[in-house]
């Protein structure tokens, strides 16, 4: 197996990576597990964390890799930001949710 040096992975294979983790986690810590535990591995704390920071890399990102490679992210994170949403016990306003500061409020 070849492992390709770092120095050749362009930047925007790199950062869908970094989001693609970053959503995953943030899926499993909504409870979005496919596992019949997935009730107990919700931790709504860290799944704000995880989304806020994923908010922050996608749009900081978006203008330098395109619409082609952000539109995806966006939806991806818009779509936690409402499973967010509706895992709370208390769901957050609009525009106060995880990331909605860097995003904008997320109905």
């Amino acid at each position: 197996e070849q492992l390709r040096d770092i120095a050749d992975v362009p930047a925007i294979e790199i950062i869908s990576s970094a989001a693609i983790h970053m959503m995953s986690a943030a899926a499993v810590k909504c409870g979005l597990a496919s596992d019949e535990n997935a009730d107990d591995l919700k931790d709504l704390d860290e799944a704000r964390k995880l989304i806020t920071a994923l908010a922050g890399l996608v749009t900081a990102a978006a203008p330098e890799i395109g619409s082609q490679h952000a539109a995806p992210l966006r939806d991806g994170l818009r779509t936690l930001q409402l499973a967010f949403r509706e895992a709370s016990p208390f769901p957050d306003e609009p525009g106060m949710g995880p990331g909605e500061k860097l995003t904008g409020p997320v109905y």
